[in-house]
């Protein structure tokens, strides 16, 4: 479960850059920049996709704004796999991993005899 985000992915006039737009705002009106993983402080939506798109690699820095993320590349096949990070960001559970149940646990309220 989780969610998905719709991701359109666009080509800039620069070769090293591509944007990406979601179907979902990830800072309100607020500018996020980040030039490495050492930029990212918190655990804000913005935070967790400029981590993952470093930890993906190939990225030299990430801007998000509103619901547009703009990637500057740090090689020419950098974007490979990007759209796709950004996309299942939000998704937690993944199949092969055991769903937790919110039911609770049976109990025996019977009397003893």
């Amino acid at each position: 479960m989780g969610q998905p985000v719709t991701v359109i992915e666009k080509a800039s006039p620069y070769p090293d850059v591509v944007r990406f737009e979601t179907n979902r705002a990830l800072t309100g009106m607020g500018h996020e920049s980040y030039r490495s993983l050492d930029d990212i402080k918190a655990d804000r939506p913005p935070d967790r996709i400029a981590r993952a798109l470093f930890e993906h690699g190939g990225v030299s820095a990430v801007h998000v704004n509103a619901n547009v993320i703009t990637v500057h590349l740090a090689r020419s096949d950098g974007a490979t796999g990007l759209k796709q990070v950004i996309e299942e960001i939000y998704i937690y559970y993944r199949e092969g991993v055991e769903v937790p149940s919110l039911d609770a646990p049976a109990t025996d309220t019977s009397s003893p005899e």
